[in-house]
């Protein structure tokens, strides 16, 4: 059971009834968001006015969509969130195979020198950031200029931090039966 109130969907304000009625069935978590967030609109949209045109490289964003599709989708699976996991927010770049087994083995030959040196700097940032040192940083710098690498530290971070959010108000575990 969700730790917030999930309101009525036919009692969102029009930016939460819009998000949740234009969610696929299957992208429940989408639903039960739009319905948590009922509350405070508000922060949910300013939240996703910096997060959509980051992730989606929309006049902001730098670092490939793909690289950042690979790593949110990494973070997804280390946060045991389904919900996330199971959403494509660019199936243009990342195939549905490799977003369905890919991202659970970083290290695969397939991913590029650049993708995997970003899922393994996630993975850390996401499982232990205490253990991230100057050699790790240096890697990460090997491949990445300095705006790439701040943005793809903003953007794990919200990734991690997002998912996490949804865990503890159980947002995911909730059924979305409307």
């Amino acid at each position: 059971m969700s730790r917030v109130t999930l309101a009525d969907p036919q009692t969102l304000p029009p930016f939460l009834k819009a998000m949740h009625d234009n969610s696929k069935p299957e992208e429940w978590g989408a639903k039960n968001t739009a319905r948590a967030f009922a509350t405070h609109p508000d922060l949910l949209q300013s939240y996703l006015g910096f997060y959509i045109p980051m992730q989606k490289n929309d006049g902001i964003g730098i670092v490939e969509q793909r690289l950042k599709e690979l790593v949110r989708l990494r973070i997804a699976t280390l946060n045991g969130c389904a919900a996330c996991r199971s959403a494509r927010l660019d199936p243009e770049h990342v195939s549905e195979r490799e977003a369905a087994i890919g991202v659970d083995a970083p290290e695969r030959e397939a991913f590029s020198p650049r993708e995997r040196a970003a899922l393994r700097f996630a993975e850390r940032m996401a499982l232990d950031h205490h253990s991230i040192d100057d050699d790790a940083v240096r890697e990460m710098r090997a491949h990445f200029t300095e705006p790439e690498f701040l943005e793809l530290l903003m953007m794990t971070g919200q990734y991690i931090g997002f998912g996490r959010m949804a865990a503890i108000l159980r947002l995911e575990e909730t059924v979305c039966p409307i």
